[in-house]
């Protein structure tokens, strides 16, 4: 079983016993272990081909989880700006923080 899920403006594949990265939860401070629902649920399928279309969103449907660490660093990303015959370059980066949530069961 499946669901799409509308999270921080973007919609996601989700399926049960998955670990996914979404934008932090109560700013780090969600304590391990703590249940997350995402109530947003664009579509409900099955392995079978079956699936329920929401307009927008299912109703009834809910996808459940549990935080798996509240703080999780992604990748480094690295801004570099330049400026042509001015002999100006400079390099940043940035790492996100997310939270690490389990999928533990999808109803609907």
């Amino acid at each position: 079983m499946y669901a799409i899920i509308e999270e921080s403006g973007g919609q996601r594949k989700v399926t049960k016993d998955e670990t996914i990265l979404v934008d932090l939860i109560k700013g780090g401070e969600a304590g391990a272990g703590e249940k997350v629902t995402f109530d947003k649920v664009l579509v409900v399928g099955d392995a079978g081909g079956g699936a329920k279309l929401g307009t927008p969103y299912v109703a009834g449907a809910s996808v459940t989880g549990e935080v798996v660490e509240p703080m999780v660093q992604g990748e480094k990303l690295y801004i570099f700006k330049f400026r042509p015959k001015k002999g100006h370059t400079r390099k940043t980066g940035h790492r996100q923080r997310y939270t690490s949530v389990k999928i533990t069961s999808i109803n609907g």
